[in-house]
């Protein structure tokens, strides 16, 4: 009983005094590298240089169904879904979107919005990333992805005069990958 104590307490007592990446000081440090999506955090010991989203194009970390099977889960008479009980016409992700961008902004407001996509999308994103945001934007609006299009087809050479002034390391570093 008191391994089982310990088992609990010490981990805890760590988590409360050094923070949530106490699993970072050398001392606490596994030998094997860990993959994982953590990214902030108080007393962050190592820079993060991968994506921090799930799934990503830049060969993130990723189950290995090869070598440990998959996930354990269970299935009952039909698929665990969270979903409406009722679904309505307006059920999807993209018709709250498209009202904003439709009824909701004017003219000037959604000329800024363009500009606003276009100038990050300006630095170094990938063509993949690129097809997708596109596609992304289309099902919006189709008028508003058409212009997305339009500007980063205009603008592909030049890089968002912004981009040096928002000093991230993490973003920096894909830049340079992709």
């Amino acid at each position: 009983k008191m391994l089982l104590g310990r088992l609990f307490s010490y981990p805890d007592a760590h988590r409360y005094r050094i923070g949530a990446n106490y699993k970072q000081l050398p001392v606490n440090a596994p030998v094997a590298p860990v993959h994982s999506y953590s990214k902030d955090g108080a007393m962050r010991y190592t820079k993060v240089s991968d994506p921090v989203y799930a799934p990503n194009s830049k060969g993130g970390p990723h189950a290995d169904v090869a070598k440990y099977g998959q996930p354990a889960g269970w299935h009952t008479d039909g698929d665990m879904v969270r979903t409406a009980y009722t679904l309505r016409e307006d059920d999807n992700d993209w018709s709250q979107a498209a009202t904003m961008v439709r009824e909701v902004l004017d003219d000037d407001q959604r000329a800024r919005l363009v500009d606003n996509i276009v100038g990050h999308l300006l630095n170094g994103v990938s063509e993949p990333v690129l097809e997708r945001a596109f596609d992304y934007w289309h099902n919006v609006d189709k008028e508003l992805g058409d212009r997305i299009e339009a500007g980063v087809r205009a603008k592909q050479e030049e890089k968002d005069p912004k981009a040096a002034d928002q000093g991230n390391p993490a973003r920096s570093s894909m830049q340079r990958k992709a």
